[in-house]
């Protein structure tokens, strides 16, 4: 039998490993910037085009190499980093593995430029798909210079993968604000397609962070700081009043790193345990300094995720230190008592002999608390019910009986299955919003309809969803949004990398009834909001969008549309508990029947519910 194993030419096993170490742009811009870092570089330049898919350049001014290092650094394992295992646990660099540079020399067209401060010419090498093409003396600057081009150019399933240009681009400036912010005392500038994105100069940890995400967030900080024998730990949290469901700055960095710590994080949120709505989360920027031995970076070619040796006593190191810092600077609410009007609460003293009268109870008989006034935002629903369409006083508990009468049906124990909207005859579906004059309304959620065949429950925040979606969408087809103008212009801004995904959106808002003007930096003034999300806060509502959106960014461009339409719809809707007068309720049930899905909202979930008159005469047999 002849033999069958062989080994792997260098070009090939490049490409492997290029597999697992660059995967996208970003991951270029990741490797470069943090050579840089480590070249003790005080002023570092990237210059991407076209996302990174045609040119990504990284100039620096650090101690560069010398011709035989520059030529020996594109070979696999080189590295001037560690030189035996039990560096591993000493490491001071960002870099080790000395994989990087040799992995994106075999997907793409690289040219480095570099000379060391003792040289008078530096060098200049161009390699190709792992191969040397041009090896030359050249005049230049202290420092590297790093061109590459054409990523991927020899693998061509691989570039076809990559998504689009906002999302590429997206992806480079989240890799470069996390190594901005991890080192707050380096220069750093970034161009695209020839513009000024970011320039951040050199500062404090705070002013880096000012500097990336805006002043706003400058007044939500609340310093965080600790040294103990395990670690140092500092930086900055939110106040609660920053919590957000969606959106938020979460950084941890430990010696340097950016890292993923998905148990320190519980350990943040802990401390603010009854201090923010369930759900929400607020900002923090962390920094660790642990003994490199006591850590292990070595886990995953990205180096996100790192394991520490003392992780327990860690967490509750931070878990104090937030919760220390939180009550030192007031970060915690606290409660205000209301003294006006407060009742006279005598005080007993002995041998008092005044005559104790018990308290006068006085009943108001006229009071009707169907008749109430409410403003709520929103959808404009007024809340006065009319006294003629008014529900009986123990429909609620009649109701309630009826519903756990069904309860039954959802797990298949009666034969007979509650039928939906679709289920009834033509002609019922024809007439039933005629019949909604007895329509009531069931715990501030359920809009309930006497149809021939039984009850039927339609949920009302569902069924505006679907309303306003079909809406939304039918005026993107007929570019038909009109914008109801504000009569205070409000100003939104976004850090660098969403405010390049947010101007992918514009067209899009606009379409749906946005008027949203640039105005640089991340910065957009909104003039106007689409119709139906009045009494909101747009800038809210502009933040909770595009983290929608940023959430399903490798969807297709013409999916855009849809998320716009349905975050809108979501945010829009009547909601749950909110109380409707009757003819609302029939204008709501009449314009759920003209969608085009009357049984489903936009997220798939029911509408309605047919809970028929057999079923009710089941139950009490």
């Amino acid at each position: 039998m002849s033999d069958i194993i062989r080994l792997l030419p260098d070009s090939v096993a490049n490409q492997i490993a290029a597999g697992e170490v660059i995967q996208r742009p970003a991951s270029v811009v990741k490797e470069l910037v943090e050579n840089a870092i480590d070249a003790q570089a005080k002023h570092i330049q990237l210059l991407v085009t076209d996302a990174g898919k045609s040119c990504i350049q990284v100039i620096d001014d650090g101690i560069g190499m010398s011709e035989t290092d520059a030529r020996l650094s594109f070979e696999r394992h080189a590295t001037s980093k560690i030189s035996a295992a039990a560096d591993l646990f000493d490491l001071h660099t960002m870099g080790f593995r000395g994989e990087a540079l040799a992995s994106i020399a075999a997907v793409a067209q690289v040219e480095l430029r570099t000379r060391t401060r003792n040289e008078e010419l530096g060098v200049s090498i161009v390699i190709e798909g792992s191969k040397l093409k041009e090896q030359l003396p050249i005049s230049c600057p202290v420092g590297a210079n790093f061109s590459v081009r054409n990523l991927f150019f020899n693998v061509p399933a691989r570039r076809k993968f990559l998504k689009s240009n906002q999302t590429e681009m997206s992806n480079i400036m989240m890799e470069f604000e996390r190594i901005a912010l991890a080192h707050p005392d380096v220069f750093f500038t970034l161009h695209a397609n020839g513009a000024v994105v970011l320039n951040l100069p050199e500062g404090n940890f705070r002013q880096r962070i000012v500097s990336v995400f805006g002043k706003k967030i400058d007044n939500h900080l609340v310093p965080v700081s600790v040294e103990t024998a395990l670690a140092k730990i500092d930086g900055f949290v939110g106040e609660p009043r920053s919590a957000r469901k969606k959106g938020t700055q979460q950084y941890f960095f430990v010696n340097g790193r950016y890292m993923r710590h998905p148990y320190f994080a519980k350990a943040v949120m802990t401390a603010y345990d009854r201090l923010i709505p369930e759900g929400e989360q607020v900002p923090y920027f962390l920094r660790f300094e642990v003994d490199p031995a006591k850590i292990d970076v070595n886990i995953h070619p990205s180096k996100t995720e790192i394991k520490f040796q003392d992780e327990q006593p860690l967490w509750q190191i931070l878990l104090a230190a937030v919760r220390e810092a939180l009550g030192k600077y007031s970060a915690v609410p606290t409660i205000d008592f209301d003294t006006e009007n407060r009742p006279d609460i005598p005080v007993f003293q002995p041998g008092r002999t005044d005559n104790i009268e018990p308290p006068q109870i006085h009943v108001d008989n006229s009071y009707n608390p169907f008749e109430r006034e409410a403003t709520r935002g929103g959808y404009s629903y007024n809340t006065r019910r009319q006294s003629a369409n008014a529900a009986p006083a123990d429909w609620q508990q009649a109701f309630a009986s009826a519903l756990q009468a069904t309860s039954g049906f959802e797990d298949g124990n009666r034969e007979e299955q509650p039928k939906l909207y679709d289920d009834l005859p033509q002609s019922e579906q024809a007439v039933w919003t005629e019949s909604s004059a007895g329509c009531f309304q069931l715990m501030n959620r359920y809009i309930v309809v006497p149809v021939s065949d039984g009850l039927l429950f339609v949920e009302q925040h569902r069924a505006h969803m679907r309303i306003l979606y079909d809406m939304y969408m039918q005026q993107v087809r007929d570019k038909s949004g009109v914008a109801q103008g504000l009569l205070f212009p409000q100003m939104v801004q976004f850090q660098p990398s969403a405010a390049a995904l947010f101007d992918t959106l514009l067209d899009g808002l606009t379409l749906v009834g946005f008027d949203i003007s640039p105005l640089g930096g991340g910065s957009y003034s909104v003039m106007g909001i689409p119709a139906g999300t009045e009494g909101g806060d747009p800038v809210r509502l502009l933040q909770d969008l595009l983290s929608d959106v940023s959430e399903g960014n490798d969807r297709a461009a013409d999916k855009i549309p849809q998320i716009i339409a349905l975050s809108l719809a979501r945010r829009a809707a009547v909601s749950t508990g909110q109380e409707l007068q009757s003819d609302e309720m029939s204008t709501l049930l009449r314009d759920l029947s003209r969608t085009s899905n009357a049984v489903y909202d936009p997220m798939g979930k029911r509408i309605q519910y047919l809970l028929s008159e057999q079923s009710i005469q089941d139950f009490f047999k």
